[in-house]
């Protein structure tokens, strides 16, 4: 049996560069917003005043930007990939200017809640839309351009927050954010198939799974807000109930957020989307790497932010090697390698943590951390197409491959709240707080070692039973 698989060259899907643009701008847009607005909101809170709500911020943007993937595939069925896209890029910026303009930090926050929905339909659409306007053989490289705009965004985003808040000038970055997305709106219509709108009914909005959703997505960020260690697993663990019981209501009902295979015996899906999360949790660490440099190794903050973006560039790069995998095996292999190797940089770096460390020790935080994030970058874009390739049925496929961006998001959120949980049950030691965050998300990314495996041995499974088939 051949063991390869197509996959075409970044020249050739520099052939779709204008669908490219769009796609991978839609995601980048909200990566980048998510530590631009986290670098200018101490700016903002001097100018405006609401520090009681400041922590909101961020609860707002990513609880709005959950449920936004979750109805992706509504939106496309009444819109098309044309009008769901200009209403993406439409809400996001309108969203940026109400926060530019915001006199208040309640607007502000409505301002963010906007952006979220925007940022959340657009990365739902730029998943989607790998399915259905590229073909089969540059899914793969769709997928790496897609994932390396989040770690571009965590790379981006500081860079770019503190220097308009070096300037005092939040308001300008805002507006900023707008005009990339009017100008990123224009080429939509030029660049983009309008074919994607639905003949058949839109796709009803699933109530209880998204009732279920929010309030997990709302628990989460509840807990991420938390000092007391205690109420903080209280929240987790209801957030994890109402995880649970959002899986019993999908299962159960006929009007779904995932697709079906996601609930089928045998099926890789669910195993799938498992990987990306333990993959895409991990990335919550960054947040407290500048605290770490700045506490134990003594660096100035400009410096000490590049070390809470190592992770992300490490990730961005590997998925230009990575997504040169055509041998099926070497693929199957890359999935689960991802996860182990993001899980050992990070017990090593955990291993690295120590007080007033010295500068070549800190130095040598780097590479690991650019290994770690290799690691999902190695994994990530074949995770994607695996989902993408679940099923046969257009619109299940279609379904699946939205869906990548509520797993990803969700794992966002839940990674959060864990990492804030770690980091207080290791204090006042900044360098236990360091070692508890780093070694329990190595645990966290080793489990996706796990479930790589299992998702490989369905997909085994699932093969062998097509050619058998064929050949009888």
């Amino acid at each position: 049996m051949d063991d390869s698989q197509s996959v075409g060259s970044w020249r050739e899907l520099g052939s779709y560069f204008g669908t490219a643009v769009v796609l991978a701008g839609g995601v980048l847009v909200g990566a980048v917003n998510i530590y631009l607005a986290a670098s200018l909101l101490p700016t903002a809170v001097t100018d405006i005043g609401g520090e009681r709500l400041y922590a909101w911020n961020m609860t707002v943007f990513l609880t709005a930007q959950v449920v936004a993937t979750m109805l992706v595939s509504r939106t496309l069925s009444r819109h098309g990939n044309i009008g769901s896209y200009l209403l993406g890029f439409g809400v996001f910026a309108a969203g940026s200017v109400v926060c530019a303009a915001s006199p208040t930090m309640p607007v502000l926050l409505a301002g963010r809640g906007a952006q979220g929905l925007g940022a959340g339909l657009l990365t739902g659409l730029g998943f989607a839309l790998i399915y259905s306007a590229l073909p089969r053989h540059l899914w793969v490289r769709g997928s790496a351009l897609i994932s390396a705009m989040f770690g571009l965004g965590n790379f981006v985003g500081p860079t770019l927050g503190g220097l308009f808040a070096q300037f005092g000038s939040w308001r300008l970055a805002f507006v900023v954010l707008a005009v990339a997305s009017a100008v990123m709106a224009a080429f939509v219509p030029r660049v983009l198939p309008g074919s994607g709108r639905s003949q058949v009914e839109a796709v009803p909005v699933p109530l209880g799974s998204l009732m279920l959703v929010i309030g997990a997505a709302g628990a989460v960020s509840v807990a991420g807000l938390l000092s007391n260690g205690a109420m903080m697993v209280v929240f987790i663990a209801l957030a994890l109930a109402l995880v649970m019981a959002f899986v019993m209501t999908e299962k159960r009902s006929q009007v779904r957020v995932l697709p079906r295979p996601t609930y089928q015996t045998g099926s890789a899906l669910r195993w799938v989307y498992l990987t990306i999360v333990f993959l895409a949790a991990g990335v919550a660490t960054e947040t407290f790497l500048p605290l770490f440099g700045q506490r134990l190794g003594g660096l100035p903050p400009a410096v000490a932010g590049f070390f809470g973006a190592a992770l992300s560039l490490g990730w961005s790069a590997s998925q230009v090697i990575s997504s040169s995998a055509r041998q099926r095996r070497t693929v199957r292999r890359l999935r689960v390698a991802g996860p182990g190797l993001l899980a050992a940089g990070l017990a090593v770096l955990a291993l690295l943590q120590h007080r007033d460390a010295s500068l070549l020790l800190v130095i040598s935080w780097l590479p690991v951390l650019l290994l770690a994030g290799t690691g999902i970058g190695l994994a990530m874009p074949h995770l994607s197409v695996a989902a993408m390739d679940s099923t046969p049925d257009t619109e299940e496929g279609e379904k699946a491959a939205a869906a990548i961006a509520t797993v990803l998001t969700m794992s966002t959120a839940f990674g959060a709240a864990v990492a804030g949980l770690l980091v207080n049950l290791g204090g006042p030691s900044t360098a236990t707080s360091a070692r508890y965050l780093l070694l329990g998300f190595a645990a966290i990314s080793a489990l996706g070692i796990l479930t790589a495996l299992r998702a490989n041995h369905c997909t085994q499974l699932t093969v062998t039973a097509a050619t058998s088939g064929k050949r009888t």
